[in-house]
């Protein structure tokens, strides 16, 4: 019987995809518990006076670091 396995070009890229993802939510998070943990009470800091802003960060710094793993 024909067994099909994927290519290793196409096996990277899907496990490429699956860390950015799991950075993503991982980063998300880390952002929204920096946020409820952390965030700034007068409303001073842009980055962490806001739930939309702080989970943002984290997402993208997170799918960057992701990224970076090869």
């Amino acid at each position: 019987m024909f067994r099909w396995t994927p290519r290793p070009e196409a096996e990277r890229q899907n496990i490429m995809i699956l860390r950015i993802i799991i950075g993503s939510l991982a980063g998300g998070g880390l952002g929204f518990a920096y946020y409820k943990l952390v965030g700034c009470s007068t409303g001073t800091s842009p980055l962490t006076s806001n739930t939309f802003n702080s989970t943002l960060y984290g997402i993208v710094v997170w799918a960057l670091v992701a990224i970076s793993f090869h």
